[in-house]
């Protein structure tokens, strides 16, 4: 597309609508040359209406297909920015097609804009969800760029011991749980499935090289994941275990417990593992939530801050159902809370 067509695009998307003069005036040209132009749009599918009489001119309209849009340097870090942080599951089904659509501006994302798109990146602060480390976007960019490509990946990699390692592998998938992103990939040298928590890659790079495309195990991202959390071994660990069949348990539990249930007689055992010893509590009262716990198999201090957590609850004045807010409620006047 030549320059000045990418030029008269980049204003009609800038303004919802420009009068001929305007834009032959901005660009250099005379009001001929636009008319010219806008119908060299058209053909390309872009759907530029035009209006006559003192208050006409020229507007993009939405059409049956997508066209390409053009972006500013500010507005292609805010979208960088924008697809790699608010993918983290809030919104169902959106995950995935923010990191295609990441991929895709990872590839034609200018050099000079990668610095800025660092610099916004560690600076800015959100609320953290507990202490679940930030991925960097510009982490994520290439990581979906490069399993979108089908291309090998490199990077440094710290493991759960913090030693540093140097890894080449074919990224196939990234799936984000409880705000804490990983890289499903297949490592050559090991002839084996491997997951890695975006958090701790350092200095992605593409090889240029292709792969072909492999069956994830278990059939897809999820479930690869959810066997491979099965699979390592942490430094806490609870088994408890409850009266309910394990095909409805499933159905009452979160996705990301879902994978550490197993059928057993009489009802369910629930596989709770983490580095987090408040993650491990925090999933058993999960459990305990939707179906009463027969036992529970855990470290001392496991059991301990369980206990803690059931003697809070138990001494807490909760309101009867419908009821009332308890006289000692927080209670925001100005209703600025969430």
């Amino acid at each position: 597309m030549p320059a000045r067509l990418l030029r008269l695009l980049a204003l009609l998307q800038l303004r919802r609508e420009w009068a001929g003069p305007e834009l032959a005036e901005r660009l250099g040209v005379t009001t001929r040359t636009i008319r010219r132009d806008v119908d060299r749009l058209r053909a390309l599918d872009y759907p530029v209406a035009a209006t006559t009489g003192t208050a006409g001119g020229y507007r993009l309209t939405s059409g049956r297909n997508l066209p390409p849009l053009v972006l500013d340097d500010e507005e292609a870090v805010a979208v960088a920015i924008g697809l790699a942080t608010a993918a983290g599951g809030s919104v169902a089904g959106i995950a995935d097609s923010s990191m295609r659509a990441l991929g895709k501006l990872e590839r034609v994302l200018p050099a000079r804009l990668r610095p800025r798109l660092t610099a916004l990146t560690s600076a800015t602060e959100a609320v953290p969800g507990g202490d679940v480390p930030p991925a960097d976007p510009a982490v994520l960019a290439v990581l979906a760029s490069c399993a979108d490509d089908r291309r090998l990946v490199t990077f440094a990699y710290r493991s759960r011991s913090d030693a540093p390692t140097l890894r080449r592998v074919e990224p196939h998938a990234l799936v984000t749980v409880k705000g804490r992103w990983y890289l499903l990939a297949f490592d050559p040298e090991r002839d084996d499935w491997r997951t890695f928590r975006v958090d701790r890659i350092a200095d992605p790079a593409t090889t240029h090289r292709a792969f072909a495309p492999r069956e994830l195990p278990g059939g897809d991202a999820f479930a690869a994941l959810a066997g491979s959390f099965a699979a390592a071994t942490y430094r806490w660990t609870a088994v408890v275990t409850v009266a309910v069949p394990a095909t409805d348990l499933r159905d009452r539990l979160p996705a990301a417990l879902v994978g550490a249930v197993e059928q057993a007689d009489g009802g369910s055992v629930v596989r709770i593992s983490a580095e987090s010893a408040d993650l491990v509590v925090h999933d058993v009262a999960t459990v305990a939530v939707v179906a009463p716990l027969t036992s529970i198999d855990a470290p001392a201090e496991i059991r301990e801050r369980l206990r803690t957590l059931a003697a809070r609850l138990a001494g807490t004045d909760l309101p009867p159902p419908g009821g009332a807010p308890v006289d000692n409620a927080p209670v925001d006047p100005a209703g600025t809370q969430p």
